[in-house]
């Protein structure tokens, strides 16, 4: 990883509210947490508070898909965004690179894409396993 990579820091947006993506992000934040400088930070854009007000006018589309915000406030939604948290990840950084070869992460997104028309079954069986 570049120097340039290790200053920026990358925002995961999540939604803390969604039992699949609170698994997720808890396994991803302990891989993050083992790396001082895979510099990712993690916004649960589900709460309304301070740290979450600036996402407010955006909060449904944020809440519909998995996003990531860069420093310079850009955001990177879907495949994409998983892989450029991947990047950041050890024992992940294999991923990110196969995702950037050619056609990969077109796959990756189409899969995505997929994943999103089950996700509200999943998260129902997801809460029924939780109880």
């Amino acid at each position: 990883m570049n120097q340039e990579n290790k200053l920026e820091v990358l925002k995961v947006l999540y939604d803390g509210a969604c039992p699949l993506c609170k698994r997720e992000i808890a396994h991803v934040k302990g891989l993050s947490d083992r790396d001082q400088n895979s510099s990712l930070s993690f916004i649960d854009i589900s709460q309304n508070s301070s740290e979450t007000l600036c996402y407010a006018a955006d909060r449904e589309k944020l809440l519909a898909r998995f996003h990531v915000e860069k420093s310079d406030g850009t955001r990177i939604d879907g495949a994409a965004a998983f892989v450029a948290m991947w990047d950041r990840l050890p024992g992940w950084r294999w991923l990110s690179k196969i995702a950037k070869l050619p056609g990969v992460l077109f796959i990756l997104e189409m899969s995505y894409r997929g994943f999103l028309v089950i996700r509200p079954r999943m998260q129902s069986l997801a809460r029924r396993l939780d109880k």
